[in-house]
Parts: structure tokens; C-alpha cells; sequence
């Protein structure tokens, strides 16, 4: 069979990680839900309720790993997994995951999605000392190694995020009157907390108004009001795609028109642009890690290209172009290269191990210069981020 980028990419891995030592290829130690054909590991995942949008990151992994399996699966063994609907309720999650690693007997929890849902589970997981690892949430709670250390964060922390916004106005609006609009949890106050911690001093006086909105509500109607009324001229927009795109038209239609920016898990072009439209989302500005597929700029590039191809074979129904497949699918491979670093050790402790020693790891699909790094006090593998602004058809890099 043909070699594939991917395959290319875990040899590589796999061999950096022998030369250091830490592999265990030597000495066959499996533990559960391992066994010389399968490794099997489970998440959950908002495949209904309020945040469905975000499900194709979930759906993105089931086909990255389809392909894996194809291509013959990791070190001779097919990876099994398991994805259950949450819905984004907690107590769903809980009975999910504990299914997961009482009846399924997973190897470990990886990629599972949601900021409320992966604090549900944080204290179960931990105390039966079971990876939780590369979840889809950036809240500054999962990397928290001394008190929680067998959980592990993927995508660059909200505090991150939040810092590269502040440090855009700081230079390019240093007199804004800033509104926010955040979800009343921990994700929406992870970016609050981050935003005034970068603005420092100025943050007293530069944000005007704070407005919060349940996950479940069904309209932001009236904090969009509010906020026009506080005389904001930069809007700070901490939402999930449905509540995003409400903000965003509602912004519009009542003709308010400030610097708007969107927080990375509702700037998707599809679910939440094009609801509110497009030409109501020109000009604001997001955050981003990965490479985005439809830039001219990747047309050639081989690492898109064979993500493109794995889109149109595994999941076809896809939108290719949105950022919470492109996340599925990055962190679908973060986990295929520490499965296949372990070798034949595939002991939870020693994924622990792997996930925490990854040093300058470029995934194909992570823009130039952003790597991959851990350590065992380091649990947030990717720390670096790049502004970018809506132009009406598709997201252009600020530099």
C-alpha cells in the first residue's frame, strides 16, 4: 500500500521517540483495553443539544482513525474508537464516561469536547487514574498538572487567546470602549479573566459593559442591545457558534458597528458566518492554530491536500473548510503519535509518559512554526496562536 503523509509523519515520530529512550518497544505491558490486534479508547462528544455545531471535531477523528485503520492501524494494532453523544450535559457526560472505562474498559478518554462536560469528569478520571487527554477545550483548569495530572488540555488555553486580542487593541485601538459578551462558565470567564489580565491597568477603564447568556438560552437579543447601549465601540464576542452568530446579526441589524472579534470555538465560516451572514461578518477578527483549506496560499501543500482527500473519503458529508474538523483532525493525529510512540507498552501510565514528553512536534496541519510541546509540568501542548480577519468569503492572517 502507498505510503501516506500520515504514515510518514508516525515513523518519524515514532523514531525521534526511540532515540530518546522512551518507547518501551522491548517489553509488551498492555493495559486495559489493549490488547495484540486493538487499542480501544472512548470520548464524548455534543453530537445534539446546544453546541452540536461543534461535532464535526468529533466526527473528523472517527474518519481520521477510520483511515488509520486502513492503513493498518498503529504498530499492527487497529484503534478503536469509541464516541458517545453527551448532548453537552454534564450528568450525560459522567454516565458516558463512566460506561466508557467501567463497561467498555477504554484505555483512556481522549479528545472529549466541552468546557462544563471535561470538569464533570475531571475528579472521576483522576482518582481512577485514567488519561483524559488532548480534550477539545482551552480553560486553563486542564493544565493543571500537581492537582490534576492525569488530565491534558490540546488546543492554545483561553488565557492565550485572550492575550492576543488584548495586545491587537492595546496597539490598534488603545482608547477602545470595549463590551463583552461571554457564556456564564468557565470557558467564557477563563477569556474574560484572560482579556483583563493582558489589558492590566487599562482594563478598568477600557471595558464598559459585561453581559453573560446561558448555553441554553435561546436568543442574545438583549446583551447585544445592552452592549450598543454602554457606547462600546470594540465587542468582544465569547460565545459557541449559535449564540456567535446571533451576536453577530443582531450587531448588524440594530446598526451597531464595532471592532468585533470571535472567540476560536464559534469563528466556523459554515456554522456560524454564514448563519449570520456573511456580509454582517466582515471585518471581524478570530484566532487561530491551524491552516485553513481554503487558502490559495495551501493549494499545494501536500499536508492539506491529504487532508482533503481523507474528508472526501471518511467523511463526505463534511464541511472540509471548517476549523472544528481541521482541530478534530490534529488532535486525532496528537494521539496517534503518542499511541505510537508507546510501541508495545500501552500502559495508561506510560501514555502519560509520551504525552508529556513531546518536543517540537509538527503536525501537517498547524501552522508553520507552531509545534507541539509538553513536559510534566506543561500540559497545554499547543501555545501559540495567529490573528486573523473575516474579509467576506474567508479568514486572512493579521500580521
Amino acid at each position: 500500500m502507498k505510503k501516506t503523509l500520515l504514515r510518514d509523519f508516525l515513523l518519524v515520530t515514532s523514531a525521534l521517540a526511540c532515540l530518546g529512550g522512551n518507547t518501551g518497544y522491548a517489553e509488551s505491558r498492555y493495559g486495559p483495553g489493549v490488547t495484540d490486534e486493538e487499542v480501544k479508547i472512548g470520548q464524548t462528544m455534543p453530537y445534539s443539544g446546544p453546541v452540536s455545531l461543534n461535532s464535526p471535531t468529533g466526527k473528523t477523528m472517527l474518519a481520521f482513525f477510520q483511515k488509520v485503520n486502513d492503513d493498518g492501524g498503529i504498530n499492527g494494532r487497529k484503534i478503536r474508537l469509541i464516541s458517545l453523544d453527551d448532548g453537552y450535559s454534564p450528568p450525560k457526560t459522567v454516565e458516558h464516561t463512566r460506561r466508557l472505562v467501567e463497561g467498555e474498559d477504554v484505555l483512556l478518554i481522549f479528545g472529549s469536547l466541552g468546557t462544563p462536560t471535561n470538569l464533570a469528569t475531571q475528579k472521576y478520571l483522576n482518582a481512577k487514574r485514567v488519561p483524559q487527554i488532548f480534550i477539545t477545550t482551552g480553560v486553563t483548569k486542564f493544565g493543571d498538572p500537581e492537582t490534576y495530572p492525569w488530565t491534558m488540555g490540546f488546543i492554545a488555553n483561553f488565557e492565550t487567546e485572550a492575550a492576543a486580542y488584548a495586545d491587537y487593541i492595546l496597539n490598534n485601538r488603545p482608547t477602545a470602549k470595549i463590551g463583552i459578551l461571554y457564556q456564564n462558565d468557565d470557558y467564557g470567564r477563563d477569556l474574560l479573566d484572560g482579556l483583563k489580565k493582558s489589558l492590566g491597568d487599562k482594563a478598568e477603564t477600557m471595558i464598559v459593559a459585561e453581559v453573560t447568556y446561558e448555553v441554553t438560552d435561546p436568543t442574545v437579543s438583549q446583551q447585544i442591545i445592552t452592549l450598543k447601549q454602554s457606547g462600546a465601540d470594540v465587542f468582544m464576542n465569547f460565545s459557541t457558534p449559535k449564540a456567535g452568530a446571533q451576536a453577530i446579526r443582531k450587531a448588524y441589524d440594530i446598526g451597531w458597528r464595532p471592532l468585533q472579534f470571535v472567540a476560536r470555538p464559534a469563528n466556523a465560516i459554515s456554522s456560524t458566518l454564514k448563519v449570520a451572514g456573511l456580509d454582517k461578518s466582515m471585518g471581524i477578527l478570530s484566532a487561530t492554530s491551524e491552516k485553513d483549506p481554503t487558502d490559495p496560499q495551501w493549494r499545494n501543500d501536500p499536508a492539506v491536500n491529504e487532508y482533503l482527500d481523507l474528508m472526501r473519503t471518511y467523511y463526505p458529508e463534511g464541511d472540509a473548510s471548517d476549523p472544528n474538523a481541521v482541530l478534530g483532525y490534529n488532535a486525532a493525529m496528537a494521539m496517534a503519535t503518542v499511541i505510537q510512540r508507546c510501541g508495545d507498552n500501552l500502559t495508561r501510565e506510560h501514555i502519560m509518559q509520551q504525552a508529556t514528553s513531546l518536543n517540537e512536534i509538527a503536525l501537517p496541519m498547524l501552522l508553520p512554526g507552531i509545534t507541539l510541546n509538553t513536559s510534566s509540568n506543561d500540559y497545554f501542548p499547543i501555545e501559540q496562536v495567529h490573528l486573523q480577519r473575516f474579509n467576506g468569503s474567508r479568514w486572512l492572517r493579521v500580521d
